[in-house]
């Protein structure tokens, strides 16, 4: 093989549960999470327990638990007498939450629900306090359906909280010079927003229409609220939290193998299915000495929405 070749990832079948498979390990690119994964994921865990108002003696249901990281921070805020339900459609997710909170010495105080968040079956009608999500309706398409489940498990007088990417705006952007390069014709010039176009509209719908039809990408901030308007909450409030930040300096390779999302090529799949080897190169040289001495910069826009179902 050519020194300047990219190697080709190994697995060419998805995972058997991609969830886990993204969570532990490609959304980092690695074993281990990058400085900026971790500072952001507890700020999000940390906005949406402020909107949940925990009290005491409550109930608190997370629902796409992941590894537990809302469930055990609730639990490090209330104590000993808060009760959590952690909800989630990945089995293996499940039994790392369950190891974690043996760890932690709470395992007394959570119970484990294996299911999807439009199905909650595992879950009583009017059996909990605080209903708690981060990053999960974006992946589901039924997004009405989660809405109406979290009114039924929720006590009256519950509530929900929850935080939302919204990608939308983006995925149209890109769609936007997408239609702009298209109309330019090849040249050196225009060859990095090429290629930097290519890379993303694997990640991401490249398309109006695609746009429209993904769960990724088909709603906004407003349609969360029209959303849980419609299915009969009161006190609905947003805020939407638009974040310029400068990403940490990390090494080629975690940024080479790290997924946004799940079920999403990492830059690694992607150069090495789509770009040539005379673009893997050129890329490499223009974004590996930037991303490597911590000169790259991510816009975070995430939703953060609290709502109460009527007594």
């Amino acid at each position: 093989m050519n020194d300047n070749a990219l190697p080709q990832s190994p697995a060419a079948k998805p995972p058997a549960d991609p969830w886990f498979d993204w969570l532990t390990h490609r959304r980092q690119g690695g074993d281990k999470p990058g400085e900026s994964i971790g500072r952001d994921v507890e700020r999000y865990r940390d906005r949406v327990l402020d909107g949940g108002r925990l009290a005491e003696g409550m109930t608190l249901l997370d629902v796409g638990t992941g590894d537990g990281l809302v469930a055990f921070g609730a639990i490090a805020r209330v104590g000993p007498s808060l009760k959590v339900i952690l909800a989630d459609i990945s089995p293996a997710l499940l039994r790392r939450a369950e190891e974690a909170a043996v760890e932690r010495g709470v395992r007394g105080q959570c119970s484990f629900v294996q299911g999807s968040a439009e199905a909650l079956a595992g879950v009583a009608a009017s059996s909990v306090d605080v209903a708690t999500m981060r990053s999960v309706l974006v992946y589901l398409a039924d997004k009405a359906a989660v809405a109406r489940e979290f009114l039924r498990v929720l006590k009256p007088g519950g509530r929900v909280s929850l935080a939302e990417p919204i990608y939308r705006d983006e995925a149209l952007q890109l769609a936007s010079l997408a239609r702009q390069i298209e109309r330019q014709p090849e040249n050196a010039a225009n060859l990095d927003t090429r290629l930097f176009l290519r890379w993303k509209a694997a990640q991401m719908p490249p398309t109006v229409t695609e746009i429209d039809k993904s769960p990724l990408t088909n709603f906004s901030e407003h349609d969360l609220v029209s959303i849980f308007e419609g299915a009969g909450f009161a006190d609905i409030h947003l805020e939407l939290h638009i974040d310029v930040r400068k990403l940490a300096a990390e090494s080629w390779d975690k940024i080479l193998d790290a997924a946004p999302r799940p079920n999403t090529p990492t830059l690694r799949e992607v150069m090495a299915t789509q770009f040539t080897e005379v673009e893997r190169a050129h890329f490499e040289s223009r974004l590996r000495p930037l991303a490597e001495s911590g000169q790259t910069f991510y816009r975070d826009t995430m939703a953060y929405l609290t709502a109460v179902k009527v007594k």
